[in-house]
């Protein structure tokens, strides 16, 4: 989808908003500070998008299920669906910005008799996608290091998976230790990452090709059409499985939510952030993927085999030899870097918010603002003690470690889905924000919806028919798991959620009087 298509805010929209007022009508009074811009939002929300860095972290899902076709085609194709889900999440952005996001949503918009119930299962749900999507990042910046000192010893060091582990907790420290500066420092960092991101962009699709050499240059016949289906699965189905990459490459629609509550003028910010962020990454990395395929030459399985165990690394080694290579993945690693501390950002939002409301396990401790930074650094750290938890599944093999990344996607799919059908289905009112889609707004939501839910079961079928304990796909495992989990904290005797949750907890004098009728309502 072009730029020019896509959806432009009203002029009188473009009036300043008291952003206390706004919070407090959604029931919060304000505690974290309202440092980002629109422009540095739009940063934030690129930064985690990080088209090089995230396209080199998932390229082995798309090059096998397809080749130089769904790398191209395959990225095009999702890249339809996944504006519709951005389109849909802006219009509840901008209507409620707050760091509650999805389940604050949920619960404003869905029927009182199910409220309760689906805003905590999409409270959960939530969390553990973004402490999961810090996981795969984390874990995609250990292993591209790994690659570096693979590609810088000749090939003489090959990192063990224990190796790796243990740079994983190391770069989640470093993640955790940067995420819990204060909120400015946050923001202004965001300028150069725009900058960062969109040199690597022109890296890839004019210095690559300048330096490939012309054995390993394709023909656009092989570049647009060329199709190498190196799965059992039929060819068909093989190439929506390589839809994974664009999926996770351009999610985390919600991630400008959770910190809208530090940003100025929100309810137009938060939309900007979204659909920008995801209209910008789709578009620059569909031409990113093209310039791959012109540049990765024919031998796909040599690619995907290399002892460097990274096939962007390789196709970058190819091209630009040694010394080239590692200068440019040195770029790269710190943009990947950087989209996980962003990641690890909204991860903690997403945790203070859920324990503002009392939802979330360990609650009383997790909700507290630090004094010296003005953010929620014990829920920055929660966050990362849970990835690292998370990381030993890669103990268990590349199928392990691709429900990670998996879980990413179907995790978010399951609790974005909730409340863009909530509120069109749950028979409560719906005031607009600045932006809105007008008469668009149902169809949007229906395919968004539609899509996520269909790419919800494919992402549930393991690497290969007939699975062994080695191609099984872990995902409905992990998330079965968490669900069950949180279902049955819900429904314990006494003391689960059913007893006493009753939604998102108003804060703000004069709001709390208005919430606690409301509940007695749903009750």
């Amino acid at each position: 989808m072009s730029h020019s298509s896509l959806p432009k805010l009203n002029p009188e929209s473009l009036k300043s908003y008291d952003d206390t007022a706004v919070l407090a009508s959604l029931g919060y009074k304000q505690e974290l500070k309202r440092e980002f811009t629109t422009l540095e939002m739009f940063g934030f929300g690129f930064s985690i998008v990080a088209i090089v860095p995230s396209i080199a972290s998932v390229l082995f899902y798309s090059m096998p299920n397809g080749g130089p076709s769904a790398m191209v085609w395959g990225w095009a194709m999702s890249s339809v669906f996944i504006m519709f889900i951005a389109l849909a999440m802006a219009e509840l952005g901008s209507a409620a910005p707050t760091s509650g996001g999805l389940y604050y949503w949920t619960y404003k918009y869905s029927s009182l008799r199910y409220r309760n119930i689906l805003c905590w299962m999409v409270g959960y749900t939530n969390t553990v996608t973004y402490i999961s999507g810090v996981a795969g990042i984390g874990w995609s910046c250990a292993t591209a290091i790994m690659a570096a000192a693979s590609i810088g010893s000749d090939g003489n060091f090959i990192p063990t998976v224990y190796q790796t582990y243990g740079l994983f907790i190391a770069v989640l420290v470093s993640y955790a230790i940067i995420a819990s500066c204060a909120t400015r420092v946050l923001a202004l960092v965001q300028r150069a990452v725009i900058a960062l991101n969109i040199a690597l962009v022109l890296v890839m699709i004019i210095a690559l090709p300048a330096a490939t050499p012309a054995e390993l240059k394709n023909t656009a016949k092989y570049a647009f059409g060329g199709f190498e289906n190196l799965t059992l699965w039929p060819s068909g189905y093989a190439f929506i499985l390589s839809f994974l990459a664009p999926l996770w490459s351009i999610s985390g629609f919600d991630a400008g939510v959770h910190i809208s509550e530090e940003a100025r003028n929100a309810n137009i910010a938060v939309p900007w952030a979204i659909i920008y962020a995801c209209g910008v990454g789709t578009t620059l990395g569909f031409f990113v993927q093209i310039s791959l395929a012109f540049c990765m030459g024919t031998d796909t399985i040599d690619i995907l085999s290399s002892p460097v165990q990274q096939p962007m690394a390789t196709i970058l080694l190819n091209s630009f030899g040694k010394k080239g290579m590692l200068a440019v993945w040195a770029f790269i690693f710190v943009a990947l870097f950087l989209a996980g501390v962003g990641l690890l950002i909204s991860s903690s939002r997403q945790i203070f918010a859920f324990s503002r409301d009392g939802a979330l396990i360990f609650s009383r401790i997790l909700y507290n603002i630090n004094p010296t930074t003005g953010t929620p650094v014990r829920c920055v750290w929660f966050s990362v003690t849970c990835a690292a938890l998370l990381g030993l599944t890669t103990f268990g093999g590349p199928a392990a470690t691709g429900a990670i990344f998996s879980l990413g996607v179907v995790g978010q799919y399951v609790a974005n889905s909730i409340p863009i059908t909530a509120r069109f289905l749950g028979g409560q009112p719906f005031k607009r924000g600045p932006f809105h889609l007008g008469a668009f707004s149902r169809p949007i939501a229906f395919i968004a919806v539609l899509w996520m839910w269909f790419m919800t079961v494919v992402l549930m079928f393991p690497t290969a028919p007939d699975p062994t304990p080695q191609t099984m796909n872990y995902t409905a495992v992990v998330l079965g798991g968490v669900l069950l989990l949180a279902l049955c904290y819900y429904y314990v005797p006494s003391v689960g959620g059913v007893h006493w949750f009753r939604g998102p907890v108003a804060n703000v004098e004069g709001e709390v009087e208005a919430e606690e009728k409301d509940a007695a309502s749903s009750a």
